[in-house]
């Protein structure tokens, strides 16, 4: 292998590792059977959700993963694989993945690391269903706030029966 070819593969060994640094997340799927034109609408939707969607070759993956929290990853990879990597919602990927996945009907996970816990393939379709925190927060939010008004409402009803 000439030093040239070498050099390349290096930056992408770099630029992979650049990208997991600092990552919540990083899911891989086998993309096999989309198209163009579905690839690029996928990638347009992940880019929207601050989600990194890159095809890379499965060594240099393995090569840029290795002795990171991200290793567990190398067993799954063979075959076609994608990697989508968040470094701001730790289930953004397999929560948007997921519903890409639903509507082309295509694809399918293989494996994940969320917050520095390796899912298998079931495990990453369980954490796709999870809402996203700030879904989570508003749901918490809105059961707080139920009580509370219902407390309030009783609280005038009492005062508005006194004042009669």
């Amino acid at each position: 292998m000439s030093v040239e070819a070498k050099q390349a593969k290096q930056v992408i060994i770099d630029e992979i590792k650049a990208k997991l640094d600092g990552a919540q997340s990083a899911v891989v799927i086998d993309y096999m059977g989309t198209t163009v034109e579905e690839a690029d609408a996928m990638r347009k939707t992940l880019r929207e959700a601050n989600i990194d969607y890159t095809v890379y070759k499965n060594t240099l993956i393995k090569r840029a993963i290795d002795g990171t929290e991200f290793a567990g990853l190398a067993d799954v990879l063979d075959g076609p694989s994608a990697l989508a990597i968040s470094k701001e919602d730790a289930t953004a990927p397999a929560r948007e993945l997921n519903e890409i996945i639903k509507k082309l009907k295509k694809m399918e996970f293989k494996a994940g690391v969320v917050e520095g816990n390796f899912y298998d393939k079931a495990g990453i379709e369980q954490i796709a269903s999870i809402p996203s925190r700030d879904v989570l927060i508003a749901k918490f939010m809105g059961s707080i706030q139920s009580p509370i008004g219902k407390l309030v409402r009783t609280f005038q009803a009492v005062a508005d029966a006194k004042a009669e």
